[in-house]
């Protein structure tokens, strides 16, 4: 079974490794460039609008201070081309990841940290070849070869691109880098644990990891999906239940990615349950669907639309479930700790702290919990799909 698995998961992270390429998150939060050698401006796009609209409008500066604190808090959950640590001294501290763009141009590819802010504002690369690249909430455009200054305008508080084209971004993203180390986390967790055991008696790692195994085996995949078919389901429930148990974890850790809480991971997850549960759907599942046996015709008809949509409501709610509930969780404990600045008093920094520490907990818990969800859900999924019904 251990073999079938380590199948199941290389096959899994392969197709994360393309889908998750493009996926970035669409969230509102500045552009921090900078690495431990060089610092540059780190000023936000809406704190830098904000910061203008003070000057030409008078706007008040706590309300500027509000909106920087939820920029901040949407920095943080959403994916971005650079993974940013912790600052000292206003030095941030960042890991530069590199940006693959395609163009009418052809393929371009750089270091994040070539971005900077120009006299306008624009966060900007030029590149040696002439091309121009800018940078507006995470996406990269390529400016007219006629248009060196003012790439985009402000309106409201969007930023409209003039003169330039959209890329086809195939970076490598902070949210790819935490997926690669999860699946990293798990090959070293399964490569070689059939080997771990000693007459039969687990040891090491295997001892850790036998008891989930024997859980999910036993628990989710034969009590939903039947004796008949669970074992060959087994290895996919196993490798969703540990790549997104371990992704959650990452999650918690200071300075790490929300991968778990990026819609385009859970999308394609869903994706993937979407597919193995309609593959391999029994002549009953589908008849159940299309032309459901025992009812008049026109009842038929009438339900066959509305049942045809479950078959996709059912990934839809997984994908929304695990996205909601881990960036939910973010959310909070990064409010929480905002409460100190925002009431600008010490006073309140032990509830903050305390309160924090608290949803932490229940986010550990969380992380186990979503992980199981999921994988008990699509076991149940399969289970209603490869059942086999006795019809009189």
């Amino acid at each position: 079974m251990f073999k079938s698995f380590a199948r199941y998961a290389s096959a899994v992270v392969l197709l994360f490794a393309a889908a998750q390429l493009n996926a970035q998150d669409h969230g509102d939060h500045g552009e921090h460039s900078t690495t431990s050698e060089e610092t540059h401006a780190t000023s936000e796009d809406h704190g830098h609008a904000a910061a203008h609209a003070a000057e030409g409008h008078g706007t008040d500066a706590s309300e500027d201070e509000e909106l920087n604190i939820t920029d901040l808090i949407m920095h943080h959950i959403s994916d971005s081309h650079e993974w940013h640590f912790f600052d000292i001294d206003g030095h941030a501290y960042s890991l530069a990841l590199p940006i693959i763009v395609y163009t009418d141009n052809g393929l371009s590819m750089f270091s994040s940290a070539v971005f900077h802010h120009n006299d306008n504002g624009e966060v900007v690369y030029e590149a040696s070849n002439g091309d121009r690249f800018v940078k507006v909430h995470d996406h990269i455009y390529l400016a007219s070869e006629h248009e060196h200054h003012g790439a985009y305008v402000e309106h409201g508080d969007d930023h409209v691109v003039l003169n330039a084209k959209p890329t086809l971004d195939l970076s490598i993203t902070k949210n790819v880098i935490n997926m690669l180390i999860g699946a990293v986390i798990m090959l070293l967790l399964f490569l070689g644990v059939s080997r771990k055991y000693d007459n039969g008696v687990p040891r090491g790692k295997a001892s850790f990891i036998e008891p989930l195994v024997v859980f999910v085996r036993d628990e989710i995949a034969l009590q939903n999906i039947g004796k008949k078919d669970y074992q060959r389901f087994t290895p996919y429930l196993l490798t969703l239940f540990f790549f997104i148990w371990i992704n959650n974890i990452l999650g918690l850790f200071p300075g790490g990615a929300n991968l778990t809480g990026n819609i385009a991971f859970t999308m394609t997850l869903a994706f993937l349950t979407l597919i193995i549960v309609n593959v391999n759907g029994k002549k009953d599942y589908w008849l159940h669907i299309l032309w459901m046996p025992g009812v008049p015709v026109w009842v038929r008809i009438m339900l066959a639309p509305i049942e045809l949509v479950g078959v996709l409501t059912k990934p839809f709610a997984l994908m929304i479930r695990l996205f909601a509930n881990m960036t939910a969780g973010h959310i909070v404990i990064l409010s929480l700790i905002s409460l100190t600045f925002i009431f600008k008093s010490l006073a309140i920094a032990p509830a903050a702290v305390g309160l924090t520490l608290f949803i932490y907990v229940i986010k550990v818990l969380v992380a186990f919990l979503q992980a199981y969800i999921f994988a008990l859900l699509t076991a149940l999924f399969i289970g209603q799909a490869v059942e086999e019904h006795d019809h009189h």
